[in-house]
């Protein structure tokens, strides 16, 4: 330790700041995990900035909390180049390899300066390993969380797509569902039909599950509510897709659902809406 109470780390960054970057972008550039991958420019400004960064922090605070205030910098950088790498397709192992790979120009400097002292070698060498083990758990973590918040991002719009409100004639709907109705879901199909309802001034909405795979009682509560929600916007709701063996699984489950037009197929709920709307489709002469 020296007499200003510097960590042996702070010192050798101190003293040794531009060879430890030198060494260090060599050895991410070309003997490391991410040999190749990226350019040599490119990896030397995060090298650079992450080791000015820890310097401050070794130097201004200590190195069993970096979550503490003195570590934001060094927090900060590497959450954006976690991000980067895992929106880049990065592996979370080669993203921790960013601040692991420091072990290797680190080590090899604190060997020089604790030449003659195999105790505070072994202490030096200690400290700097459980640090930068932290650090590279950290961007892990990171990298995990943005992938997380990528697949999340993904379902939600899947869902989006996955519930279309189609306009098939003057003032009727149509909302074919697909897979399973669960509330976050049901969520999204009452948002979007309300949205189309007013749009629209549609006063006609068919519901069609024949794409629905199983109804049970909260696939059926799921569809009331989004029929009475529609019902308050001024639009009578039409199921249909009721199949013989969800109709056998309504019955024995129970369920009412109330004055709720349903039919078998989208044609009859349809052929339905047209007579409501007091219109109707005929043949035309002289067709076969």
């Amino acid at each position: 330790m020296s007499q200003n109470d510097k960590p042996p780390i702070a010192e050798i960054l101190t003293k040794h700041e531009d060879e430890l970057l030198a060494e260090w972008t060599k050895e991410l550039t070309t003997a490391g995990p991410l040999k190749g991958v990226l350019r040599e420019t490119q990896v030397r400004e995060q090298c650079k900035e992450f080791l000015g960064l820890l310097r401050e922090a070794t130097t201004n605070g200590s190195l069993d909390g970096i979550q503490s205030p003195a570590w934001n910098g060094v927090r900060q950088v590497l959450s954006e180049l976690s991000r980067s790498r895992s929106l880049q397709g990065y592996s979370p192992s080669d993203t921790a390899a960013f601040v692991l790979s420091l072990k290797k120009p680190l080590f090899s400097r604190l060997r020089r300066e604790f030449a003659k002292d195999a105790e505070g070698l072994a202490t030096a060498t200690w400290a700097t390993t459980e640090l930068l083990d932290k650090l590279g758990l950290y961007t892990t973590e990171i990298h995990q969380k943005a992938r997380e918040e990528v697949i999340v991002r993904q379902q939600q719009e899947m869902l989006e797509l996955s519930t279309p409100v189609v306009k098939l004639w003057e003032g009727v709907l149509a909302l074919p569902m697909i897979g399973t109705l669960d509330s976050s879901r049901t969520q999204i199909v009452m948002e979007s039909l309300l949205q189309k309802i007013v749009e629209t001034g549609a006063g006609i909405a068919i519901i069609d599950i024949t794409g629905v795979p199983t109804v049970d009682t909260l696939t059926a509560q799921h569809l009331l509510k989004t029929v009475a929600a529609a019902r308050l916007m001024g639009a009578e709701c039409i199921i249909s897709g009721i199949r013989p063996q969800i109709a056998q699984t309504i019955v024995h489950l129970g369920v009412e659902l109330g004055s709720v037009t349903t039919k078998a197929t989208l044609a009859d709920a349809f052929a339905v809406a047209l007579d409501r709307t007091g219109r109707m489709v005929v043949k035309a002469p002289g067709r076969s």
